[in-house]
Order: C-alpha cells, then structure tokens, then sequence
C-alpha cells in the first residue's frame, strides 16, 4: 500500500551522467545509502518499538485461538487482492526516509492506513500521511515540516481464488487533502481505479497491479498508468519479498521505474513488523528510498459473533 503514497513528478534539472561526476557521486552513494536511512529512520524505530510493546500487551489478553490473521498490504507498491477478515479493524503504519529525487534533497514522513472489510467482499481504506518533512522543495512544494495527503476508498473482490485460481479485485481511492508537501517519483494522484490479481504457486506468493490514475496540475488534468509485481517467499518465520514497478508520469513525459525488496516477521497472527528499501531505477525517479513499519489488526470483531475465518 505504499504506493498510495508514492507522489508528484518534476522533471529533472541534474541528469545523471553529466561529465561523468553525477555517476561517481550516484555510485560512491549507494554503498553507504544504509547508513543515511538507517540514521534518519532511528525515530520510527523508536516509535515502533513502542508501538510494539504496547500492541503485544493487548494482543497478549487475546487466546492465539481467538485471534484472526492480519493481511498486510505494507510494505510493497503492490496491495493484495484478498482482504482483511469481516468486522475487524488493520492498522498499517510506517516511516518513510528517501534521497536524491527531482523534487527534494531528501523527504522523511509517516503514512498510515485503516482498513475494515464491512461484508465479504467488500473493504473501506482510510489513507493519510499525518506528516511529512522535506529539504530543498522545488516548483511549487514547501519545504519543512508539513501534513501529507489524505485518501478515501474502498476494494471489492470479483473473483474468489480457490486451489490454483487467482483472487481478483477492483479498487477505487479518491483524494480528500491535497498536500503543499513536495512528494517522491509517481505523482499525486486525484482519482485512482486498480485491478488486483493475488496468487499462490510453488511455494511463493504473487501480487500484481494495474493501475489508472487522474494527474491534475491547475486546470490540466492528464491519465497515469502503473503496473506492479511482487513475489514474495516465506524463510523460516520471515518473509521476503521482491518487486518491480513503473508508472508512466504524465505531466513531464517521463516514466518511474523501480525495484523494491523487504522482508517482515510475524511477532503474533495479528502483528506483523516490516522493512525495506527501495531504488529508483530512472534519472525521474527517487534514487533511494528506506522505510520500516508494522501492522496491527484488533483482535476483537466490532460487531456480530466472533468468527476468525
């Protein structure tokens, strides 16, 4: 679900590859690009760890028989087509820390999204970045310290997988607060309908997006599309996945290309921590980017008898 949050292209006014020194400097970078992102994300972890031993304590009053499976949608561009179990509330929380975009110096923030499947097939999303700050904005973003974007929408499974057979679902997200927050490589989004296809084959999982979105700047309005593919493959109790996705990026001509790779680990059914990184694979593109997070599903049904299935 990141990719909600993915957001704003300006063309690009250093190309890489001028007399060679934005190469060198590119290259000496991403061997110590760890480092920076491991110093800029030191708060959420923090924040995490806290957040971790509060939601274990009440996870702990809970019977591992009582509580259902958390579906995470975090931390990859893709989202999975399957939902989260009827009646109960998903958190997904992270921070975000990236570098060396178009439009910023570097850009850290925190995203958030809730999500409730009301009835089978049917999920409502609430997605927002309560907090965004970034260094050396361009056009017409503000730098500093500034609140991020707000989403609303919702998912419906069209098609329930079974043994070998795919799930398939449609989603629609609609923009509530625009953000005067520079953004990274894909663009703000004003409307954006998604087909997802989630499968299992041979031991790995599969997640694949097509993605239309509406690009608006001022009164011109352009059409986005994206695609996404993730694998993933479960090591012991950990799980890695990888990914590669592209967004075309209509208001400059130029196309977001990039590769992603995270692991997580689940401390309970219903709490599941992540991290990761991401590389931007094109000149348009956020060069790196590192996030952490988890996600935290209620263990206790809103409304109706428990039923973990």
């Amino acid at each position: 679900m990141i990719g909600a949050f993915l957001l704003a292209a300006i063309p690009d006014s250093t190309p890489i590859g001028q007399n060679g020194t934005a190469k060198e400097t590119l290259r000496v970078r991403s061997h110590f690009v760890l480092r920076p992102i491991l110093i800029r994300l030191r708060p959420c972890f923090f924040v995490g760890a806290a957040a971790f031993l509060f939601v274990a304590r009440i996870s702990a009053q809970s019977s591992a028989a009582e509580t259902p499976e958390a579906n995470p949608g975090r931390p990859t561009v893709s989202t999975p087509a399957t939902l989260t179990p009827v009646g109960y509330l998903q958190f997904e929380n992270g921070g975000l820390y990236a570098e060396s975009s178009p439009e910023f110096t570097t850009l850290s923030g925190i995203n958030q999204v809730t999500k409730l499947t009301v009835a089978p097939g049917l999920q409502l999303l609430a997605l927002s970045a309560p907090l965004a700050h970034a260094s050396r904005a361009i056009g017409d973003a503000l730098p500093g310290s500034r609140p991020g974007e707000v989403f609303a929408g919702f998912q419906a499974v069209v098609l329930s997988g079974k043994g070998q057979k795919p799930t398939v679902s449609l989603s629609y997200i609609r923009r509530l607060y625009a953000s005067p927050a520079p953004e990274i490589d894909i663009g703000t989004f004003r409307n954006s309908a998604s087909i997802l296809v989630s499968d299992d084959l041979a031991g790995f999982h599969f997640d694949i997006n097509g993605i239309f979105s509406e690009q608006t700047k001022g009164i011109i309005r352009r059409g986005q599309f994206g695609q996404t593919f993730s694998i993933s493959h479960p090591l012991g109790r950990l799980t890695v996945a990888g990914e590669l996705w592209h967004f075309t990026q209509p208001l400059t001509s130029r196309n977001a290309v990039g590769n992603l790779w995270a692991v997580s680990y689940p401390v309970r059914k219903n709490f599941v921590l992540d991290a990761g990184f991401d590389h931007g694979l094109t000149s348009s593109s956020t060069q790196w980017e590192g996030f952490a997070g988890f996600t935290y599903l209620l263990p206790h049904r809103l409304w109706g008898l428990h039923n973990p299935k």
